[in-house]
């Protein structure tokens, strides 16, 4: 594996917690993960913040990968299929996000 491609791959891990992050920041969300759990614990509120982080940290990887015209385009690029992936595994399989964040609410 090249060292651009080790790069894409991180942004892409990167992109898809921050996006499920940024997921389970929101109460109906979170509900879907965490069912039973009604009260926003201090872990849910972390996780905005935490969230834009590993996006900031992913485009800051595209970035070691290419120059700065690609490494835009190829991070939005990522944003939008993580994006599509956090939706999917919501619509189906809510409960295997709270693998990423495994601290609960």
């Amino acid at each position: 594996m090249s060292e651009s491609s080790a790069w894409l791959l991180s942004a892409a891990l990167l992109n898809l917690v921050g996006m499920g992050w940024l997921a389970m920041a929101m109460p109906c969300h979170a509900m879907q993960v965490w069912p039973g759990e009604r009260d926003e614990g201090t872990g849910q509120r972390l996780l905005r913040p935490l969230g834009a982080l590993a996006l900031l940290a992913g485009l800051g990887a595209c970035l070691q990968a290419d120059r700065p015209s690609m490494a835009a385009l190829a991070w939005v690029m990522l944003l939008s299929a993580d994006a599509l992936v956090v939706a999917l595994v919501l619509s189906s399989r809510p409960r295997l996000l709270a693998g990423i964040w495994p601290w609960g609410r």
